[in-house]
């Protein structure tokens, strides 16, 4: 008894380390992007990410969020005071309850965070085919690859295998964990028209979107990187300041 249940044991831990091992070679190698904000001294491509923004607004948002960034934060892409307000104008905003008690519609101010596409998630749900498409404030940094993954999801549309099992209403993504993903494919040569007359490549609009989703995932990045060059360079100098002070003081004391 006790040998065949060892035995059951150790089959099911091959059958799980088998299926382990798989499902870790199941990924795709993500194609890798020279992006200008790596490294100690890189920043946000400001052009790339305004264009990215366009595509956000005129593609992503029809079913994407972005709660936890405010407009005003479009400023660390170059965005001025008056293209904020613009921008933010163009938004329906909920706000209230007035002095009747009733919510109400304003236009938007730089101060809102963008409005969700859904009232609600079973709202999301019934317009996605029962999937909710996730937020996509820090989904950057949410999702392993970080910008990459985002450029290849948006380019790693094709058709499935002959041997793959498709399920109705999904599409095929080679870099999407089990390929089967809910999200069509929104992103094609000339799908959008960039207002600084950018050709709209597919891999472009990629790049873009990319780039501007790694800004909303950390709007400060590029303050934090040059106040951490500030502190460094003061760091060095204080030490220089202090070795030079102790050399001074002890310079007459025997050793």
């Amino acid at each position: 008894m006790m040998r065949a249940l060892n035995k059951v044991i150790l089959t099911a831990g091959l059958v799980l380390a088998l299926s382990g091992h798989a499902q870790a070679n199941e990924g795709v190698a993500l194609p890798q992007h020279d992006w200008s904000h790596t490294g100690v001294f890189g920043t946000i491509d400001k052009a790339a990410a305004q264009r990215g923004f366009q595509v956000f607004k005129e593609v992503c948002s029809a079913c994407h969020s972005a709660r936890l960034i405010r407009i005003r934060e479009l400023k660390g892409i170059g965005f001025s005071d008056a293209d904020l307000k613009a921008i933010a104008a163009g938004y329906q905003v909920a706000d209230g309850p007035n002095d009747q008690g009733e919510m109400f519609q304003r236009p938007g101010l730089p101060s809102d965070v963008f409005p969700k596409p859904f009232p609600n998630d079973n709202a999301a749900r019934a317009a996605n085919n029962g999937a909710l498409p996730p937020d996509l404030s820090v989904i950057a940094k949410a999702r392993k690859g970080g910008e990459d993954y985002i450029a290849a999801l948006l380019t790693g549309y094709t058709e499935a295998p002959a041997d793959f099992k498709l399920n109705e209403g999904m599409s095929y993504n080679k870099y999407f964990t089990g390929h089967q993903i809910a999200m069509p494919q929104v992103v094609n040569d000339d799908g959008v028209t960039y207002s600084d007359g950018t050709k709209a490549t597919k891999d472009q609009i990629a790049y873009d979107v990319a780039t501007f989703l790694t800004f909303v995932a950390e709007p400060s990045m590029d303050q934090r990187k040059q106040t951490g060059m500030k502190v460094i360079l003061f760091l060095i100098v204080l030490s220089g300041l202090l070795y030079a002070t102790k050399r001074h003081l002890w310079r007459n004391v025997e050793h």
